[in-house]
C-alpha cells in the first residue's frame, strides 16, 4: 500500500515513464521466451556498436529510463533480470529516438558453470546491466540505431 501512495504522489511524467516501463519488461519477457534466431533481428545490427557520445540533456533522460526500469522490475509478475531490462531499455530508448547497443556476455562461476549477462549502453552511459559486467566476455553487439543510421543528437521530448 505504502507503493501505492508514493505511485499516486509522483508527477504524471513519471507515473507513464513507469507504465511504459513496466509494459516494455513485458514486451522483453516475451521476447525472451521466443528462440534466439527469431529475437536477434529485432535487436540491432549484430556485431555493431552505436557512439559513445553523450549530451548533458541525454543523460538526464537515459537516468529516468535506467531507474524506470530497475523500479517497475521488481513489480513485474514475470522474470524480469538482465536480458529482459535491456531489451525494455532499448525499446524505450528507440521510442525516444535515441541510439543503444545491446551486449551479451558470458564468463564462468565460482563451480566453473557458464553464465551470461546482458547490458544496455547509450552514449557512455550504462542503462541496464552495468553491476558486474567486468567480469563478463562480450560475445555479441547489437547496435540499434535511429532511423537515419546517424547520431541521434539531444531528445527533445
Amino acid at each position: 500500500m505504502h507503493n501505492v501512495k508514493l505511485f499516486i504522489l509522483l508527477n504524471s511524467e513519471a507515473k507513464i515513464r513507469l507504465l511504459e516501463a513496466f509494459f516494455c519488461l513485458g514486451w522483453g519477457r516475451i521476447l525472451k521466451a521466443l528462440p534466439f534466431a527469431m529475437v536477434s533481428p529485432l535487436l540491432g545490427n549484430q556485431s555493431e556498436e552505436t557512439s559513445s557520445q553523450i549530451t548533458e540533456k541525454n543523460i538526464h533522460v537515459l537516468k529516468h529510463i535506467s531507474e524506470s526500469i530497475e523500479i517497475m522490475s521488481r513489480y513485474t509478475p514475470w522474470d524480469s533480470q538482465c536480458l529482459v531490462k535491456a531489451i525494455a531499455g532499448q525499446k524505450m530508448l528507440r521510442r525516444r529516438h535515441m541510439e543503444s547497443t545491446l551486449y551479451l556476455g558470458t564468463a564462468k562461476d565460482a563451480n566453473d558453470e557458464l553464465i551470461a549477462h546482458s547490458w544496455l549502453r547509450s552514449g557512455s552511459y550504462y542503462v541496464t546491466g552495468k553491476a558486474g559486467m567486468r567480469k563478463f566476455t562480450v560475445v555479441a553487439t547489437f547496435a540499434m540505431r535511429t532511423n537515419s543510421g546517424k547520431s541521434v543528437g539531444d531528445y527533445h521530448g
